[in-house]
């Protein structure tokens, strides 16, 4: 999901960086490539830290809606993308007894579950 940040800069300051959805959370860079790095840093910071309180994320304002605010009204606004952390899904797979048996003994002598050593052998095939 995308959020709206707000960039901008006082005289003798750095680079300062505000998400108008998620108030308290700012960084600040050097330069403006800096402030947008840290920015996503930021965002995933503050958002690990509201759902590990249970609290709900909000949803993402309006451009024309945040920049109707005196408080926003001399930023510059950019998108930062919050990267959700995947969601775990169960899935059907078909082999032979003796391919589940080899796959078994080959994750227990890695001390793994069979579906963690599954997964680590096909995301190394991909790579």
């Amino acid at each position: 999901m995308d959020y709206i940040a707000i960039i901008h800069k006082e005289a003798k300051s750095h680079y300062g960086v505000s998400f108008p959805d998620f108030p308290g959370c700012i960084t600040a860079g050097r330069s403006v490539d800096e402030a947008k790095d840290l920015a996503a840093e930021a965002l995933a910071f503050h958002v690990e830290g509201l759902r590990e309180d249970g609290e709900a994320i909000p949803k993402s304002s309006s451009l024309e809606g945040i920049m109707q605010s005196p408080d926003f009204a001399d930023g510059v606004a950019f998108l930062v993308t919050l990267d959700q952390p995947d969601r775990t899904v169960r899935v059907n797979i078909t082999m032979t007894e003796r391919e589940l048996r080899a796959i078994d003994a080959a994750a227990a002598t890695q001390g793994m579950k069979r579906s963690t050593y599954l997964v680590k052998a096909g995301l190394e095939s991909v790579r």
